[in-house]
């Protein structure tokens, strides 16, 4: 009596199994020693190598207190900002926020960084000799520049923002923990220092503009709009020079990790054992295949 098409598919299933074991069995030898060797050098690999230290910090980007520089479109997007969004019409988001986040990463900033902290012989290393204070090469294709630096720098930090609460975390990898805590406290002072004198100078400008057209007229509703929007200002660079924190608070500075990010022994070790037997594996069954080919021709 033949038997059903099910039971020979589980005979067929145990067949396959039974065969797959065995063929690893008989290269247990090669399986075993390949699966050690890669996961002790994986091991070793993870010892010797620099580690890297990844320091962060959770800031959250300040609010705008008005919008438009005179303050005469606030009272504007107050009063059809909600019909506007009624009828799909954009009234633009909160540009601080965004000019904030901006800045942060934006490459004038970090490269001004990079330049008044003289960070090139810092992040090229290999190619400056300390003992005579120079670079090791006189070409100068091989000498880095500011620009080199800056691209380099985006490699080592990462910005992201948690898209529910909207709190930016800035991270930088580095092979000094304290090196690393340092740049990313560092970037965020001179964030704020950048945008603070920023918004006095256009403040300060404002201002300036406000009086000159306030002398130009005797109309008194006029004048009282003007000083309304000086008073205005005014007070905007009042909340500027204050805040030392004035476009991003910082809610958990960067501190010196204590622990590496890279490489980490243990993972490594379980990385290289996984890929000693995979790769086994597929030697074994290779060979195996191999003779049954040369057999089908």
């Amino acid at each position: 009596m033949d038997k059903l098409p099910e039971t020979r598919e589980a005979d067929a299933e145990d067949v396959n199994v039974g065969s797959i074991f065995a063929l690893a069995w008989s290269g247990r030898s090669l399986i075993c020693w390949t699966t050690l060797v890669f996961a002790l050098v994986a091991c070793g690999a993870a010892f010797v190598l620099p580690k890297s230290f990844v320091a962060t910090s959770i800031i959250a980007p300040v609010s705008n207190s008005s919008s438009g520089s005179l303050g005469g479109l606030s009272s504007l997007v107050s009063q059809f900002g909600g019909l506007a969004s009624l009828a799909g019409i954009s009234m633009g988001g909160d540009s601080k926020k965004f000019e904030s986040l901006a800045v942060l990463q934006s490459e004038q900033l970090t490269e001004k960084y990079i330049v008044s902290n003289d960070l090139l012989p810092i992040l090229f290393a290999s190619r400056w000799d300390p003992a005579r204070n120079t670079w090791k090469s006189t070409d100068p294709k091989k000498i880095p520049t500011p620009w080199q630096a800056n691209q380099y720098f985006k490699t080592i930090r990462t910005v992201s923002t948690d898209t529910k609460t909207g709190l930016i975390t800035i991270a930088i990898t580095w092979k000094d923990p304290k090196t690393a805590a340092r740049w990313v406290n560092d970037l965020v002072n001179l964030t704020n220092e950048h945008l603070r004198n920023k918004a006095i100078r256009e403040g300060e400008a404002d201002v300036a503009y406000l009086n000159e057209q306030a002398s130009k007229t005797d109309a008194v509703a006029v004048k009282q709009g003007i000083y309304n929007m000086l008073q205005n200002e005014i007070n905007k660079i009042m909340v500027a020079k204050g805040s030392n924190e004035f476009a991003l608070k910082v809610l958990d500075p960067a501190i010196a990790p204590e622990k590496p990010s890279s490489p980490l022994p243990v993972r490594w070790t379980l990385e290289g054992f996984f890929a000693g037997l995979l790769l086994s594996l597929l030697i074994v069954f290779n060979r195996k295949r191999r003779p049954n080919l040369s057999a089908a021709y």
